[in-house]
């Protein structure tokens, strides 16, 4: 009896040993600059279409910046070196040429967190058509992951300001660098100090049938955006103030900010009789509960330097935005 006890103790100790060696293994961290994407593919295919396909689509400028910036910078990996460290990156765009045409999105494949977009197809014709066809969705899983990830950096040095939930009934996540610059009762104005300029967020409330969404959206944004700047936001001598650039007309999109439907207004700004530009990023929020339409815009004042990863990094900040029902 105490032979077959011991027998069936030790068949179950080996029964969990099996068990536990087809959990997943540990991953380990992801690296990797912000927007800044592996793209692992055989150099003939980088040299030729595919990669001008792959260029075109995840290298494409970014809108509302007043120079070209792209998407993401990319790196060429080939598959034959894409192994140890090197795998690790936040990031990755994987093209195999043999296999049925398709794109798959997957998560934490070498490291977490991480995105990995794999496309593949029988012949280069097949790759682009992918390409072109889930451009949209490829982009948004990569900007997706990188959102997260700046959010994530983010939070490691927190702004306390109770304020913005006292007067706003709002939470937003900005990094202590940034500054309470003027505060009003349904106002904020918040920026931060960098090398060149500063960078910048407006917050404010407005009635919710003050913008109607109609032909003359792009028209009425303009106005409320100068109306605000001339109001709160002045240039560096009297009579300054910001207003919307006329030259350029701003590229509108629909998006959804908090679970709520908002008008995502994209273009660049300008001074007022002064010579001082930038770009800018506004939302308008449908907030139909509290009955109001909540206004939160980023906009960056850096002269002679890319703007792209400021500008993330209030995208960034806005997209951390919750709302009190």
């Amino acid at each position: 009896m105490k032979q077959s006890l011991f027998l069936l103790s030790f068949l179950l100790i080996i029964s969990c040993d099996g068990k536990k060696s087809s959990d997943p293994k540990m991953l380990s961290n992801s690296s990797g600059n912000i927007n800044n994407l592996s793209v692992v593919i055989d150099n003939d295919l980088w040299e030729g279409n595919v990669g001008e396909a792959i260029r075109n689509t995840l290298a494409a400028p970014v809108d509302g910046l007043p120079q070209d910036e792209p998407l993401f910078n990319m790196s060429q990996i080939p598959p034959a070196v894409f192994s140890g460290f090197v795998t690790k990156n936040r990031t990755v765009l994987k093209v195999e040429k043999g296999g049925e045409a398709a794109v798959k999105i997957i998560s934490n494949v070498y490291a977490k967190p991480q995105k990995l977009v794999l496309i593949t197809g029988k012949t280069d014709n097949e790759i682009i058509q992918q390409i072109e066809d889930n451009s949209q969705k490829i982009i948004a899983a990569f900007k997706s992951e990188e959102i997260k990830e700046k959010q994530r950096r983010i939070g490691l040095s927190l702004h306390n300001n109770n304020n913005l939930e006292e007067k706003l009934g709002i939470s937003i996540k900005f990094p202590t660098a940034y500054r309470i610059a003027k505060e009003d009762d349904n106002f904020f104005w918040i920026r931060k100090d960098i090398t060149t300029g500063t960078t910048n967020l407006m917050i404010f409330q407005l009635p919710y049938d003050a913008i109607k969404k109609d032909d003359s959206l792009v028209n009425q944004i303009i106005k409320l955006r100068d109306s605000i700047g001339k109001a709160y936001i002045p240039g560096p001598t009297e009579g300054t103030y910001m207003i919307t650039e006329e030259a350029y007309a701003p590229a509108v999109f629909e998006t959804i900010i908090d679970n709520k439907p908002a008008i995502e207004t994209k273009g660049l700004w300008d001074v007022k009789n002064a010579f001082m530009s930038g770009p800018f990023i506004n939302y308008i929020i449908d907030d139909k509960i509290n009955n109001r339409l909540l206004v939160i815009e980023g906009f960056a004042f850096a002269p002679s330097v890319e703007k792209r990863d400021y500008m993330f990094e209030l995208e960034a900040i806005i997209k951390s935005l919750k709302i009190n029902d």
